[in-house]
């Protein structure tokens, strides 16, 4: 079902000539500090994959892609991405990338089970990236280390669009808040997961929950995470397993944390085995990515998406996805975001 959070007193700061141009700011500029802070090359991706063959990701392993048939090739179906994580790590391996260095591209998609709101559309659009790493890397320093570095570029892009519209005052705390999932549930154990993360980002203004995807102490997860990309089960942070998490920030105009970034050390053979296993899904070991995987044919990685549209919305302050992208949305959605002057595009 959609939902809309009706934030009290919404006025947006700019028009939508105004909009348009700092969307334009800001998706050049974050993506020149990215490349620069990580050493990343920009890559052409593609819009969707064959089905079958262990690329495309599966989420939280309940979202149906959208698929067509090939007629060139028989009627071979065809699925729009849900994420890259899979192929960029085949890429790495096709454009022999050295350890230090990796890609980034402008990934677009389409999730026709999302649920439609301010944070939620059926178009995604991020940025994608991917580098190669050494057996040295995989452990939790490394990773907080990348995303210190990802922190700094959000940082700058602030400043550039306090500069650019001076109404819109910076917000974000200099520094980023690591925790673990299992700390964060014994910080609040009687709050649900979602209602955790607004807890600490409140008090923090920009958080790092580590091990997204492991079970915790409460035989449940923090949230899904497929078994085949993020390694989720290493031991990392304060002896808890995890060498992955998401980056949220607090969001004053909607009074929640919002989630920007999704990233981790990816899975090695013996995690890709072990997540398997725990998940009973040890049939996809004889799909392409994974036949690969486990022929030592695909490098060390670590990578994530980073949230185009939801960038946008934090730094020029929008109540809604909608006044950055053009999707599709509920009619009465439409008509109610109107009368709170949230003008959906």
């Amino acid at each position: 079902m959609s939902y809309l959070i009706k934030p009290k007193n919404y006025k947006p700061l700019l028009d939508l000539k105004q909009t348009e141009l700092g969307i334009k700011q800001i998706k050049e500029f974050f993506q020149l500090n990215l490349s620069s802070e990580l050493r990343l090359r920009r890559v052409t991706a593609p819009l969707f994959v064959l089905k079958g063959m262990g690329i495309n990701d599966d989420l939280n392993g309940i979202e149906r892609p959208v698929s067509f048939p090939i007629k060139d090739l028989g009627d071979a179906q065809a699925e729009v991405v849900h994420s890259l994580a899979k192929w960029k790590r085949l890429t790495l391996a096709d454009y022999h990338i050295e350890p230090g260095y990796g890609i980034y591209t402008d990934m677009n998609a389409i999730r026709s089970d999302e649920e439609l709101g301010n944070l939620h559309s059926l178009y995604v659009d991020q940025w994608d990236w991917e580098r190669v790493i050494t057996d040295e890397d995989r452990n939790i320093h490394f990773l907080k280390e990348i995303v210190n570095r990802i922190y700094a570029a959000m940082i700058r892009t602030e400043y550039m669009v306090y500069e650019m519209y001076p109404q819109i005052k910076p917000c974000l705390p200099q520094k980023l808040h690591f925790i673990h999932s299992e700390e964060l549930r014994q910080l609040y154990p009687n709050l649900e997961p979602k209602c955790r993360e607004h807890a600490i980002c409140q008090k923090y203004g920009a958080v790092f929950i580590i091990g997204i995807g492991c079970k915790l102490s409460d035989g449940k997860k923090h949230d899904g995470r497929a078994p085949d990309y993020d390694d989720y089960t290493t031991i990392g942070l304060n002896n808890l397993p995890g060498l992955n998490g998401d980056l949220l920030l607090w969001d004053d105009v909607l009074q929640r944390s919002i989630e920007l970034s999704s990233m981790g050390i990816r899975v090695d053979k013996e995690a890709l085995q072990r997540q398997l296993k725990e998940e009973k899904e040890e049939k996809r070991l004889e799909l392409y990515f994974h036949k690969r995987l486990m022929n030592d044919a695909l490098p060390l990685s670590i990578g994530g998406g980073i949230g185009q549209s939801r960038l946008c919305m934090f730094y020029l302050r929008k109540a809604h996805i909608g006044e950055i992208q053009a999707s599709i949305w509920p009619e009465d959605m439409r008509k109610e975001c109107e009368e709170l002057e949230i003008h959906l595009i």
